[in-house]
Order: structure tokens, then C-alpha cells, then sequence
């Protein structure tokens, strides 16, 4: 896939001495907000810069705008200069495995208009699997100077989602388990279901269920058959994190018109007059 590197092209690029690479390792987990970092901390891959999704990757929670807002962009700005990225440095994300947070990066730099970002296929499991160096060294790091070049349409809010879903003018993508979707289960929020209209296409179908790599393009194009390059497709979430695989994937197939919604699912039903939908939408 266009953005996935593996990690034989990994090491490569670290053994070339004209390497210009930063490593961002993504590791998060969502109930236990210190695991990532504590796990960087005990053993990363050489040269490493870890980036939390909730101080880093995301802005502070309020009333409204979900539960990981998108972060204040002149903020993120300065932590990627100064972690030592430009728009000529290659920057590649990784996770524990193929999951969501490397993807939440990976949709950052992009939407910040930075085109060498790639994920990590396998993440940091398979560069350890596969016998590469660890290291529990904190790399020494040289500013540069990132400049934003925002790319447009790429997200929407709330009033816009509910505007579009009501004029039948945009397909919106719930990307949860089928579970939660449905409202059968809720394990984060005080109110289960999902938006009225919405699609359920959870994340991890983009992975295959027998080594949990990225399906290839063949694979992906049966995964979204149901869409159409013509529509403008909202993917959404719970929080904007797990909508990330989705429109990295969706993006590598050619889909243009391609939004997140941040808020998704939490920012939804902040809004105590806005419906949310139990089971199946007829």
C-alpha cells in the first residue's frame, strides 16, 4: 500500500548514511493513557521519538469536540520542528502492532500537508519478530523547521455532518466494532449507538484476519465496494482515532473526497438534542 513501509525498507533507510529519516513511535492504549509511553521508555526501535496520542495528538477536552479534539495545530507544529521533521524529512509511524495510533499520526502529518509519512507494517511486534535492535536510549534530537501547508475539506464538524446526513449528500462512516455500532455495548461513553445514517465499516476489516496485516489493494477495493469515488465519504468514530486506518485506506485506493469527522461519536452525543441510532438504520 502507498502508505505503508515495511521493515526491510526501514532498515535500509537506517543504513544508509544519507538516511533522513524521524521514527515516531505511537504506542497507546486507550484505558491505560502511561502504557505507551512506559513502554518506549523499557525498549524502542533505535533513533525513536515517542509522540502520546492524548499529549501530543490530540488537544484538551471540552464540552463539546469529542474526546481526543484535534490538537492546536501551531502547537504540533513546533513539537514536529522541533523533534527535527521538514517537509524533505521521511517520517515513519509506528504502533505495537497494525492499530490505530500510528494512523492517527500518519492522518496528522498528512492533513498538515507532509507527504513522506509512512506507516510501519507490523509495527514495533515484527521489528522485534524479525530480530532487529532495541534500545532503551533517548535519542539526542536536532530542530528543524516545519511549515504547515494545510490541506483543505479534510475534516468536518458537527452541525455540517448533521446538515449532510439530513440532505442525503454525504456517505458517513462509523468505523467502531459492530457492537458498538449497534449499541449493544458501550464500554466508553454514556450513550450507545451510532449516529443516525450511518455506515458501519470498523477499522479492523482493513487488516486480514489470519496474519492481522494490511489487506492489499484487491482486498481493500472488495472492503469498500459498497462506496462509490464519486460520493464525499465522513469517516467517523468514537473519538477520531480508529477513522484514521479507514481513510488511510481509503486514500491509498484513490478516493479524493475523503473527511474525518474529530468529534465523531463522543462530540455527537455532547449535543443532548441530537438522536442516536439503536441497532440496524432501516
Amino acid at each position: 500500500m502507498t502508505y505503508l513501509i515495511s521493515v526491510n525498507r526501514l532498515k535500509n533507510r537506517l543504513n544508509n548514511s544519507l538516511n533522513n529519516t524521524v521514527i515516531i513511535d505511537a504506542r497507546f492504549e486507550l484505558t491505560k493513557p502511561d502504557a505507551g509511553r512506559k513502554a518506549y521508555l523499557k525498549d524502542h526501535i533505535p533513533g525513536a521519538v515517542y509522540m502520546d496520542l492524548e499529549k501530543d495528538l490530540s488537544g484538551k477536552k471540552e464540552k463539546h469536540g469529542g474526546n481526543h479534539p484535534l490538537p492546536d495545530l501551531d502547537m504540533l507544529v513546533n513539537k514536529l520542528s522541533n523533534i527535527g521533521i521538514d517537509h524533505q524529512t521521511t517520517v515513519v509511524v509506528y504502533d505495537q502492532r497494525n492499530e490505530m495510533y500510528a494512523a492517527r499520526a500518519w492522518w496528522l502529518l498528512h492533513y498538515l500537508g507532509h507527504d513522506k509519512v509512512y506507516i510501519l507494517e507490523g509495527g514495533y511486534q515484527r521489528w522485534k519478530e524479525e530480530g532487529n535492535p532495541t534500545t532503551d536510549a533517548i535519542p539526542e534530537l536536532y530542530a528543524k523547521e516545519f511549515e504547515a501547508k494545510l490541506r483543505q475539506n479534510q475534516t468536518v464538524e458537527m452541525k455540517e455532518v448533521k446538515d449532510k446526513l439530513a440532505k442525503q449528500t454525504a456517505v458517513v462512516i462509523d468505523s467502531r466494532s459492530k457492537e458498538r455500532y449497534l449499541g449493544d455495548v458501550e464500554p466508553l461513553y454514556a450513550r450507545a449507538g451510532h449516529i443516525p445514517g450511518a455506515t458501519n465499516y470498523f477499522w479492523k476489516d482493513v487488516l486480514s484476519k489470519v496474519d492481522g496485516k494490511w489487506k492489499d489493494k484487491h482486498e481493500l477495493e472488495q472492503q469498500f465496494a459498497g462506496l462509490s469515488k464519486d460520493d464525499e465519504i465522513i469517516v467517523s468514530c468514537g473519538s477520531g482515532i480508529s477513522a484514521c486506518p479507514n481513510i488511510l485506506a481509503l486514500k491509498s485506493l484513490g478516493f479524493t473526497n475523503v473527511k474525518l469527522y474529530p468529534g465523531s461519536f463522543s462530540d455527537w452525543i455532547s449535543y443532548d438534542e441530537n438522536e442516536v441510532a439503536i441497532g440496524e438504520d432501516s
